[in-house]
């Protein structure tokens, strides 16, 4: 599976394509802000050669950030960060038996020296992945930075918006 390949400034690596689904959201929020990304089946565990070429290729390409998700013990985001001096993000994907706790204990076990950030189990990591992708790339490009702003106060907005029913 390769998404949006023309000049991608963010790479979006699963270890499984049934990751997909989670990581739709990710690609989603990147597109709303016209962000061109690629989005890669790349297992640590299936294919480490493969993910360790991505990784090193990746910024001789033009990509500038590297998000990673799996599930299990498999820290892909962790395999990324060990060929990339890029900023690697790493989005824990729900699993089967511990609902993602074993992903997320997986990814936020960096040894110190090799930094990986990580966001919450699914959807919710996914979105927020985006958007720290956002936000980094917007400290070099001002328009990004304005479109940023006007989406945290359109959140705002929304959330101030809401009436609770049967409320004066």
């Amino acid at each position: 599976m390769v998404e949006m390949v023309n000049n991608p400034l963010v790479g979006i690596v699963m270890g499984s394509d049934s990751d997909w689904p989670v990581l739709r959201s990710c690609a989603e929020m990147l597109k709303r802000f016209g962000i061109a990304y690629e989005a890669k089946v790349l297992s640590a565990h299936r294919t480490p050669d493969a993910a360790l070429a991505y990784a090193t290729a990746a910024q001789g390409r033009g990509i500038k950030v590297l998000i990673g998700a799996a599930g299990g013990a498999a820290h892909l985001a962790g395999v990324l960060a060990a060929k990339s001096q890029l900023p690697v993000l790493a989005v824990p994907m729900p699993s089967k038996h511990l609902q993602g706790l074993d992903s997320l204990l997986a990814m936020v076990q960096m040894p110190g020296g090799i930094p990986v950030a990580t966001f919450a189990i699914g959807e919710a990591g996914a979105v927020n992945a985006a958007l720290f992708s956002v936000a980094m790339l917007a400290l070099s490009d001002a328009d990004l930075a304005k479109n940023l702003a006007a989406f945290r106060a359109e959140q705002t907005e929304k959330v101030l918006a809401k009436t609770l029913p049967d409320q004066p």
